[in-house]
């Protein structure tokens, strides 16, 4: 019997909704990605003096780490799969179909589709994921 998975992910926590059969369950992944906001630099006391600058390389490669981490703990759920849909409100679902093809070749053609969704509930995202597979 063909296993479908779709998955909800954002920053946060992804939400993993498998469909076998009649058969549906969930399971959440939470990341540990950090959320960065970064203070801008200050000014020196002179009137024309040196400004202190904010380092965003140090922060988005510490992120960009992260988020490989939490995806690479998402990949681990998505064995014996056939088919894989990735929803989410931002970029981060575009960003796991592309980690998903260039580190797992192998499951990179079970991604069926990419599509943007809003925040939602786990019922929300339950019957998002039916539908995807239904229509």
């Amino acid at each position: 019997m063909a296993t479908n998975i779709g998955i909800w992910v954002d920053k946060m926590k992804a939400y993993v909704v498998y469909l076998k059969g009649t058969e549906r369950s969930m399971e959440i992944v939470n990341s540990e990605v950090e959320n960065f906001h970064p203070v801008g630099g200050s000014r020196s006391k002179n009137k024309w003096g040196p400004q202190d600058v904010v380092q965003d390389s140090k922060y988005s490669e510490r992120e960009k780490h992260q988020l490989k981490r939490y995806f690479d703990d998402i990949v681990e759920k998505l064995e014996n799969v056939d088919a894989i849909a990735l929803f989410g409100p931002a970029d981060t679902n575009l960003k796991l179909a592309k980690h998903i093809q260039s580190h797992y070749k192998s499951m990179a053609s079970k991604i069926k589709g990419v599509e943007k969704a809003d925040s939602m509930t786990e019922n929300q995202i339950m019957a998002l994921v039916n539908d995807y597979y239904n229509s």
